[in-house]
């Protein structure tokens, strides 16, 4: 099921949908990481961005 961009808010914006290409490229760009590794985290941790954020800035330091 694709991710509906009208509905919007905070529990849309406490995930990353990780099947949605350009919520996984925004999310590697907003950290400096490559698109395999922002899917490899989201394989990884799973899609609660503000577990992702953190594991995404101890990568790209």
């Amino acid at each position: 099921m694709s991710d509906d961009r009208s509905k919007r808010g905070a529990a849309d914006r406490e995930r990353v949908a990780g099947g949605e290409d350009y919520e996984v490229e925004y999310f590697a760009r907003k950290h400096g990481i490559t698109k395999e590794q922002a899917e490899g985290l989201i394989k990884q941790i799973g899609n609660d961005r503000e577990r992702l954020d953190a594991a995404a800035r101890k990568l790209s330091k």
